[in-house]
This record gives structure tokens, sequence and C-alpha cells, in this order.
């Protein structure tokens, strides 16, 4: 079982056929797909779920601290399954690839203090860029 299935079901929250497939969909590692790449993977498990019900699932599952919203430039907004280990993304400049890295340090204690303008900051999205090795060759 998937530790996103898993967490759901700690929460009680009521698995139908159609939101556990989308839950399977998002299942591993290194997943950052788009509603669009979710109902089409879903599709294949279950033919009949809409596209209605699986945007209306991810925005549960967004709403619930489940999955995060990673928006990269204008690219389609896709969605992170590893919503509990804090991370960071590194996003291939080419093909759109998402990969979840976990580099050493506090990215938040190194916004200095002068430059927080009195705000108090709860967190940090960075994300690294580059070009994957695939897109590379």
């Amino acid at each position: 079982m998937s530790d996103l299935l898993k967490r759901l079901r700690e929460r009680g929250w009521r698995l139908t056929a159609q939101r556990r497939v989308v839950a399977e969909v998002l299942a591993g590692d290194h997943i950052h797909l788009t509603a669009d790449e979710v109902h089409a993977r879903a599709t294949e498990r279950l033919p009949e779920i809409s596209r209605a019900t699986v945007y209306n699932t991810l925005g549960e599952l967004v709403s619930l601290g489940e999955l995060l919203e990673v928006s990269t430039d204008h690219r389609a907004t896709r969605y992170d399954p590893n919503a509990r280990r804090p991370h960071h993304h590194l996003l291939c400049d080419r093909c759109g690839t998402i990969r979840d890295v976990h580099p050493t340090g506090d990215a938040l204690s190194a916004l200095p203090e002068s430059e927080r303008f009195g705000y108090t900051v709860s967190g940090v999205e960075l994300t690294y860029r580059g070009i994957c090795p695939d897109c590379a060759v």
C-alpha cells in the first residue's frame, strides 16, 4: 500500500473506488503529475472515472494537506504526494521533469532578518533548474 493510501486510511477518509484509483496513481517517488496525466492513468485502471472526479479528488487532497501543488513557470500545475517530508524541486527546463531533492541546510534560516521586511516567514519553496540527463544528449 502506498504512503498516501495509508495516510488517507489513517485519517478515515472515505476511499471510494475513484478516490482509491487517484491515490494509487499518485503513489511512488518523484511523482509530479498534472491533473490530465492523473486522469489518463486513472482511466487505464477505472475507465468510467470522470475528469471532474479526478479534479475534485485532487482538490480535496490538497485541502487535506496530502498533496502539494507545484507550479513551475507557465506549465500546468503538478501534484506532489510527498507532502510530509520537507523538500525542494529540481526542474528540467526542456522536458519539465521534476525530481524531489533534499539538500542539507535550512533554506528558511538562510534568509537574513533584514530581507524579511517584517514578515513572519513560515516556509520556503525552492526550485533548482537545469537540463536532465535525457535532454542533455
